[in-house]
């Protein structure tokens, strides 16, 4: 059973992209912090976004 948190929007606003910077778009559905530079998607796991390369999914 997957939980879904709300995350802190204001705490969104202040992260940005590991790789390049950028500003993340929240995608609430997935629970993920998307970086449409990067082309990739941090998990968002207990209300935390993940923000390792490592733990990222590429994108299209």
């Amino acid at each position: 059973m997957s939980e879904t948190h709300e995350i802190d929007l204001k705490m969104l606003e202040a992260l940005v992209c590991p790789v390049t910077r950028s500003a993340l778009s929240y995608d609430k559905d997935k629970q993920e912090l998307v970086s449409k530079a990067a082309g990739l998607a941090f998990p968002i796991r207990g209300g935390i976004p993940v923000m390792l390369i490592d733990e990222a999914r590429e994108i299209a």
